[in-house]
């Protein structure tokens, strides 16, 4: 007799992943508001299981959808739910190295009747025939229209997930962990460490943040006491950049709820911060700044190596919100410069309406930046900007996406 379906070893995170993936798919959720379907899993190893499931299965979906359709005489819905399980099943197999019969174990008992046995017929089908993924994920059609002539160089660093980069507190101390450093004070790790184990994290000698994510703060330089205003700062990987840097930080945020974190890790690195919870649209500051880092909310679409979500959330609509907000917040932020004073835009999205298009508008005078004021294999781009996105640095684990402009008031 087959086992019940609440008793089948491995089947929670299946089943939790499943959550997610309609989470995204159907509802638009991202997939960190996603990942509460696994927070009730007890252990760390099963709710990373089913963020890895949801993952790959969003990594690859185009490719996953393309074998599917392969063995199957009429093709299924998109949003049918043999074929979300069915995307699951080849991503364990294709991606994690799940054995098939494990896959088809954990598996099936998310349906009944004829899905199951449809599902459990494709798979043997694909097995079979020893199916493969290409060598890096197929873009969606408009993602790929969208990206142009850097959607093959993107879509070769979505094959994998990426390390894990350490930004460190005290660039000169060494952090007892065995990795590869790309610029002064950041440490790349491989990934699958759960974080809060590696050495150094109860004494607050390192934050968890991209080395892309690093390059806005770095611009700015050494603080040496002057005031400085993280603008839409949280969780507070920049706020704590310049705090180690010598700045005197305002750290400002609208969300209560990251504020909190970024607060969190400030007491964690034992750094300072003024922190401010207040809508950069209507709050004033009581006098002007020496330096602005306005790392504005964007689509996010330069993470999609550790966020694929963004792949397949993603469109037009969003974009243009977005852009429409980032011009909002840089024409204020352009006020409250020192004279003299430096601002640097920033976003992590690989669209140029978030980026050179809103850096087009801002009213300051253009301050290009140099190559050598950037770590080695980073380039600026002819206008002084600069591009990062997830096809470069490829041979060390590439990088999320970010743009950066830098002005001078």
């Amino acid at each position: 007799m087959a086992p019940k379906t609440g008793k089948t070893p491995g089947l929670p995170p299946r089943r939790a992943a499943l959550k997610m993936l309609d989470a995204v798919l159907r509802r638009g959720d991202t997939l960190e508001q996603a990942g509460g379907a696994a927070n009730g899993l007890p252990a760390h190893s099963d709710r990373a299981l089913a963020r890895a499931i949801a993952s790959e299965v969003l990594r690859w979906l185009v490719d996953l959808d393309a074998l599917i359709d392969s063995a199957t005489k009429e093709p299924l819905p998109d949003d049918a739910k043999p074929r979300t399980v069915l995307r699951m099943m080849l991503a364990q197999w294709l991606r994690l190295d799940t054995p098939p019969h494990a896959v088809v174990a954990t598996a099936l008992p998310l349906l009944t009747g004829g899905p199951k046995r449809l599902a459990h017929g494709v798979f043997a089908t694909l097995t079979r025939q020893e199916a493969q993924l290409p060598d890096h994920p197929t873009l969606p059609v408009q993602v790929a229209e969208r990206w142009a002539d850097r959607a093959e160089a993107i879509a070769k660093g979505l094959a994998v997930p990426p390390p894990l980069d350490l930004m460190l507190k005290d660039s000169g101390a060494g952090p007892g962990m065995e990795g590869i450093s790309l610029a002064p004070g950041h440490l790349r790790l491989p990934r699958g460490a759960n974080v809060s184990d590696l050495p150094g994290y109860d004494g607050g000698d390192w934050w968890v943040q991209d080395l892309a994510a690093t390059l806005p703060a770095r611009l700015l330089g050494e603080g040496k006491g002057r005031r400085v205003l993280d603008l839409a700062a949280a969780p507070g990987g920049k706020t704590m950049q310049l705090a180690a840097a010598g700045w005197d930080v305002t750290a400002l945020d609208v969300h209560p709820t990251r504020m909190m974190r970024l607060r969190e890790n400030l007491s964690r690195t034992r750094l300072d911060a003024h922190t401010v919870i207040a809508d950069a649209l209507e709050w004033h500051p009581d006098a002007p700044f020496d330096a602005i880092l306005l790392d504005a909310p964007c689509t996010a679409t330069g993470t999609c190596r550790r966020h694929p979500d963004v792949i397949h959330r993603i469109g037009p609509r969003h974009i243009a919100e977005m852009a429409d907000l980032q011009r909002r917040l840089l024409e204020r932020a352009s006020g409250w410069v020192k004279p003299g004073g430096t601002l640097v835009y920033a976003t992590c999205s690989l669209e140029r309406e978030e980026g050179e298009e809103v850096a087009a508008t801002c009213t300051l005078t253009p301050s290009p930046i140099a190559a050598s004021e950037l770590p080695a294999g980073f380039q600026a781009t002819d206008a002084g900007h600069v591009r990062t996105d997830p096809g470069m640095l490829a041979e060390h684990g590439g990088l999320d996406g970010f743009f950066v402009a830098r002005f001078t008031a």
